[in-house]
């Protein structure tokens, strides 16, 4: 598939319900690389949002579901161990790869990525391509 053929997705909610974006990349036939970074940025909003959603005290919540990184002085959402990477995000289901809390997600998430086009898609369908086998997954090593 071109690049110019890339499909006009509908990224699945947690609840089940499909949204159309005008994204030039499909979310449902990634691994999910953004949700494997080793540190994914949490705000204090972040967490006032996950604690909510969970109906725990931000102190809760904040000790739960993240952790403070010394040397670069801010938090991140802790990870679990992965079956296609070394660790992903706490939230990312294991085997449908999508977010289990969609809609309060943190906002770098929200923000992800900052284009019409994601890298890591575009060199999803690349590797895909030139392997011929649509469910290619490059992993890591």
């Amino acid at each position: 598939m071109a690049k110019k053929d890339l499909p006009v997705i509908n990224s699945p909610r947690a609840n089940g319900k499909a949204v159309k974006t005008s994204l030039s990349y499909d979310c449902t036939k990634c691994p999910a690389y953004c949700c494997t970074y080793d540190w994914i940025l949490v705000t204090k909003r972040d967490i006032a949002r996950l604690a909510k959603r969970f109906n725990l005290s931000y102190e809760e919540a904040e000790n739960k579901f993240t952790k403070f990184i010394k040397s670069e002085g801010y938090r991140v959402l802790r990870h679990h161990k992965d079956d296609i990477f070394k660790s992903r995000c706490q939230f990312l289901h294991p085997t449908r790869r999508n977010c289990t809390v969609y809609e309060h997600r943190p906002e770098t998430c929200r923000e992800f990525p900052e284009e019409n086009r994601c890298g890591y898609y575009d060199f999803l369908s690349w590797e895909r391509q030139h392997q011929d086998d649509e469910s290619f997954i490059p992993l890591e090593r």
